[in-house]
């Protein structure tokens, strides 16, 4: 077989540098004084940030992790710069795609040397935070979700976008699958529906015939829906996470299914109402597990997760029942209380003004709900043809 001799490697193309985004390079400016306050206020001459959510966070949508969960990136902040840690491997990727012009300086080193020498590197001497733990820093991970509880108005636009397309990919998908078909099946067309829009998901569950009782946290599997079913989603974009669950059934449902779901669907209600700015969270959860006594299943959440705040992660802080964080305004909630075979989950943004699901049923039947003096519209079961 002959070979040639390659030619001299050719700089990007223009069209593969992405144009300057005025928006975002004002956003990661805006956050990099937040955080040069904070490390005046805590004493500290850096913070090194590794996870995910902060480096989108900071970032303003872009990703430090690959799809098997690996990082391969981190910033290390000062009072003067922001600076990308990464292998020569990815600059250029990061660079041209996602932090073009937006002010951060770069430390590579080749793929070959250890990342850490890199990172323990710019430690020396320093008094360093860390959002995670690591060797020789402060540990402020916890203190750091609160800049990221508040989104920013191109966040809340984005959380909008998000999940106008997640719920559109969910409900048609739901309306589609027929009576037969396994759960894996049904996932594989939800997971296309979501990847050619650019959302990457990170949670989903197909959960057929009354799965939802025993295993809260079913993903799926090969057996065949036959009954009803209740498609759940969570995914992502440029950061910004979004969850929905919609039910189907075949068939008028029976009333293990109608009861549980229609009271999953009082407790979601009476979250998305009293999740109230400047709440803190153990005041709503309160009136949630009233209903839960009110109806007869006083234990029925001990048996699930309720609910969380999102943003640039799919889980930001869970929702217990001794949670005293206080709900920001223009934060993202997802409220998915489950009554065994029935299972609920809508997305929200909380203004100062009231809640706003951005996760409304679009293609959907609906169902009215009256908390105290207001109505809230939620989905109900979408009944598909027996045949």
């Amino acid at each position: 077989m002959p070979l040639n001799e390659l030619p001299p490697q050719q700089l990007a193309l223009s069209e593969e540098i992405r144009a300057f985004d005025v928006a975002r390079a004002d956003e990661v400016e805006a956050k990099h004084q937040l955080l040069i306050e904070y490390l005046h206020l805590k004493g500290l001459d850096a913070l090194l940030l590794q996870s995910p959510e902060m480096f989108r966070w900071l970032t303003a949508g872009a990703s430090n992790q690959r799809l098997d969960g690996r990082t391969f990136a981190a910033l290390f902040i000062t009072r003067e710069a922001r600076v990308v840690l990464c292998s020569q491997v990815d600059s250029p990727q990061l660079f041209d795609r996602d932090l073009n012009g937006f002010g951060f300086l770069l430390k590579e080193r080749p793929w070959t040397d250890d990342p850490e020498s890199l990172r323990q590197d710019c430690l020396r001497t320093r008094r360093v935070g860390s959002d995670i733990w690591y060797p020789g820093a402060v540990n402020v991970g916890g203190e750091l979700v609160d800049f990221r509880l508040k989104l920013t108005a191109r966040e809340q636009q984005l959380a909008r976008e998000v999940g106008a397309q997640l719920t559109h990919a969910v409900e048609a998908t739901g309306r589609t699958v027929s009576r037969g078909e396994s759960e894996l099946e049904i996932m594989g067309q939800l997971s296309h529906r979501l990847l050619k829009h650019g959302i990457r998901p990170v949670q989903l569950q197909i959960l057929a015939d009354g799965r939802t009782q025993r295993y809260r946290s079913w993903t799926a599997g090969p057996d065949a829906v036959n009954e009803h079913c209740t498609l759940v989603a969570v995914g992502g974009r440029a950061g910004i996470h979004v969850g929905v669950a919609r039910t189907i059934s075949f068939g008028a449902p029976n009333a293990s299914l109608q009861d549980p779901f229609d009271i999953a669907t009082l407790l979601q209600a009476t979250g998305i109402h009293f999740s109230t700015v400047g709440w803190r969270f153990e005041e709503t959860w309160q009136r949630v597990e009233r209903i839960y006594e009110k109806f007869g299943v006083p234990d029925e959440w001990r048996l699930a997760e309720q609910g969380e705040f999102l943003g640039c992660g799919p889980c930001e802080q869970r929702f217990t029942p001794r949670c005293n964080r206080e709900i920001p305004s223009d934060s993202l909630l997802c409220w998915h209380p489950s009554v065994r075979s029935g299972l609920v989950m809508d997305t929200c943004l909380i203004h100062a003004a009231g809640p706003e699901v951005v996760t409304p049923a679009m293609n959907w039947p609906t169902v009215s709900v009256r908390v105290k003096t207001k109505e809230i519209t939620l989905p109900a079961i979408l009944i598909r043809e027996q045949s």
